[in-house]
């Protein structure tokens, strides 16, 4: 059964109501600085956690952890409830838990390289389509050779190998030029001095830990945990910001099943400063993007997108976005009279209510709001003040954050990272050993040394005197476990399958290692070109899992 309408905002006896069941059909939230849009994805994401719905979004400002304490009335909160005749919220706290790529301010968050794959990386690494051709041709090659690529030295390596055998690649790849490898390899240094370094490897993100319920402090009842990611440094690095918001959204679209229209959303996604998204964006990935977003709703995840201009986001995803808030344009400039137009344009037209000036005329915390009805149509835009939330407004303080991080979910989880095996540490002994089998410098090999360097790989393949191998003369045995079954990530996997069937404490270090090799092996077979949900929606391979 649907839980009771969230009221988001009202002016006298209008009241306007998100329907819960409707809130994956999307949203967006618009408005010029400092209007009001940070309190009303405050609003929403407490309204959605007090039904117990998840909530994930970026703190771009540092000012939404908050939400963790309850608020109180008094002074400046006080006045605007009187003079616009708002009801006092239900003060209370929502159940919170801190995300930090750099892992300062909230847990780690980490990606594989091989997991982002390269469409995502081009567009992080603002690479031109040579460049993007020449870097889906090394994962390929890293995945035809079995090198895992977990963090950024994997690829460097990947790349630094690649280059140096262009030529024996060539023939079954394809062209690949240095110059690429060079500008891709500088793209890597200069993510690595803004501190992205820090967002590839392991243990990875299993996003299904954004998915979760628990009771906020003076609780008494399960609400929605609102995960929120520190996103004021990110933000200096706006490709990455927006690349690693639309992996998370990609792989919320593939760990998810299908569960068509729910009662409420699994997850409300609010992605917040979404012009980065679209901003120069390619073709391609636009067409990716609207699907993502047309496809995700039948998962359960509403998708919110917040920004300043209604003309940052593209005709075909604004089309797709049915819940709208609408807070105050300035139309100072051309582009901002034609910003005042459209958002006019797009929205419900209310008899008695003049749109374009109306978006000119509002006040701090006043919008015009069109929200979907019980048969999926776009309500009528009705002009009304976003109530405030019942949490506090403004951040936490550092022992707030510090007591959040050590009573978290998740605490322990993620913090220490793990390097394990993989296309650096191969092709470095690949080299260490050739070295080995090179005579000393201004020698020539004398014939002794020739024939034990051509013996050498048969004797360490396990031939015995009748030059059997060992795998010959034990061909009665069942073949290993990786080639009898798919690769859907073998024992490991069942071994994560079972950790994810358990009684919901949180995982320890070893768990979630685990968890996360067995994503990367399933992945790393039968895996296509581009990964991902972007991937699997071009014909890619299968999923990990």
């Amino acid at each position: 059964m649907p839980a009771e309408p969230l009221l988001i905002a009202q002016h006298g006896d209008i009241a306007c109501h998100l329907l819960p069941q409707l809130a994956n059909r999307h949203g967006l939230i618009t408005g010029a600085t400092g209007t009001g849009k940070t309190i009303t994805l405050q609003k929403l994401a407490e309204s959605f956690s007090r039904i117990g719905v998840p909530v994930f979004m970026a703190d771009v400002k540092g000012d939404l952890t908050g939400i963790s304490q309850p608020g109180s009335a008094g002074g400046k909160l006080a006045q605007i409830l009187a003079e616009r005749g708002l009801p006092e919220p239900a003060w209370g706290a929502c159940p919170v838990t801190l995300w930090d790529v750099f892992g300062e301010q909230g847990h780690p968050v980490r990606a594989t390289v091989s997991d982002m794959g390269p469409l995502l990386l081009a567009r992080m690494l603002d690479l031109n389509d040579t460049q993007e051709g020449v870097l889906q041709l090394v994962f390929r090659i890293a995945d035809d050779n079995g090198l895992l690529l977990l963090d950024l030295k994997d690829l460097r390596a990947m790349l630094q190998h690649v280059g140096d055998h262009a030529a024996q690649f060539t023939t079954s790849y394809g062209n690949i030029s240095a110059a690429s490898i060079g500008a891709i390899q500088r793209g890597l240094l200069q993510i690595e001095s803004q501190g992205g370094d820090r967002f590839f490897g392991e243990p990875m993100l299993d996003i299904r830990d954004f998915m979760q319920t628990a009771t906020a402090p003076g609780g008494s009842s399960k609400q929605g945990v609102v995960n929120i990611l520190a996103a004021d440094k990110l933000m200096n690095a706006p490709r990455l910001y927006a690349t690693f918001l639309l992996w998370m959204l990609s792989e919320l679209f593939e760990v998810l099943p299908e569960i068509g229209d729910p009662d409420q959303p699994k997850l409300v996604f609010f992605f917040d400063e979404a012009h980065l998204l679209f901003k120069d964006a390619p073709k391609a990935l636009l067409e990716r993007i609207e699907l993502v977003v047309r496809l995700v709703r039948s998962k359960g995840v509403g998708v919110y997108f917040v920004t300043q201009n209604p003309l940052d986001v593209p005709e075909t995803v604004l089309g797709q976005l049915g819940n709208r808030v609408q807070h105050a344009l300035r139309a100072f400039t051309p582009r901002d009279q034609k910003a005042v137009k459209a958002a006019a344009e797009t929205m419900r037209a209310n008899a008695g209510l003049d749109i374009a000036t109306a978006i000119t005329e509002l006040a701090v915390g006043e919008a015009l709001v069109s929200l979907l009805d019980e048969k999926g149509r776009p309500g009528v835009t009705q002009r009304v003040y976003v109530l405030p939330p019942g949490s506090r407004i403004g951040p936490v303080t550092p022992a707030e954050r510090q007591a959040l991080l050590a009573g978290s979910l998740v605490a322990g989880v993620y913090e220490k990272a793990v390097d394990r095996e993989s296309a650096h540490e191969i092709l470095k002994g690949r080299v260490a050993h050739a070295q080995e089998d090179e005579p000393p410098r201004g020698r020539p090999r004398s014939m002794r040394e020739e024939a034990d360097a051509a013996v050498r790989p048969r004797r360490e393949a396990g031939d015995d005197q009748s030059g059997r191998t060992r795998r010959d003369a034990d061909d009665s045995q069942p073949a290993p476990r990786s080639a009898r079954e798919p690769a859907s990530g073998g024992w490991l996997g069942d071994l994560a399958d079972g950790m994810l069937r358990g009684s919901g404490r949180k995982d320890s270090v070893l768990e979630t290692v685990a968890k996360s090799a067995a994503r990367t092996i399933g992945s790393t077979v039968g895996r296509e070109l581009i990964r991902g949900v972007l991937g699997s929606l071009l014909g890619g391979g299968s999923r990990r899992r």
